[in-house]
């Protein structure tokens, strides 16, 4: 009887052993951050960018510039993200929803190449979807 019960506890205490370490492996892995506020940015990148470039949208990629249907938004250069109209928004996540999800890692480069800020109300559903490729592709 004693037996019986020393090998139920001591199974309880190996399961319990067994779910710390899990729990603990799970809570040190990097979750996908839903926005850019969420994100520390790394010492090379300086934050200010919607996808940092040391995350290789930008760098040791070609320079020349792609269109994705969306020559209309190059009116927008140099506009700040917190300075569009309802409608300009409205086009930006249009052509955003209508792109592949391959997709939109490039439109953004592209957007960047442009010097084309991202609608402010637009760059946490973008983020989502780059971090989404970004994992499936590793």
């Amino acid at each position: 009887m004693i037996i019986l019960i020393t090998a139920i506890v001591l199974l309880g205490a190996i399961t319990y052993f067994f779910h710390l370490k899990e729990q603990k492996k799970q809570s040190g892995q990097p979750q996908a951050p839903l926005s850019e506020e969420s994100q520390t940015p790394p010492q090379e990148c300086c934050g200010q960018h919607l996808v940092c470039e040391r995350d290789s949208l930008l760098a040791g990629v070609s320079k020349t510039i792609e269109y994705y249907d969306d020559e209309e938004l190059d009116e927008w250069k140099n506009t700040p993200p917190d300075q569009y109209s309802p409608e300009q928004i409205d086009l930006f996540r249009e052509i955003f929803y209508t792109l592949q999800p391959g997709d939109v890692p490039g439109w953004v480069r592209s957007l960047q190449l442009r010097q084309i800020e991202v609608p402010e109300s637009l760059r946490d559903e973008i983020l989502l979807v780059v971090n989404e490729q970004r994992s499936t592709h590793k």
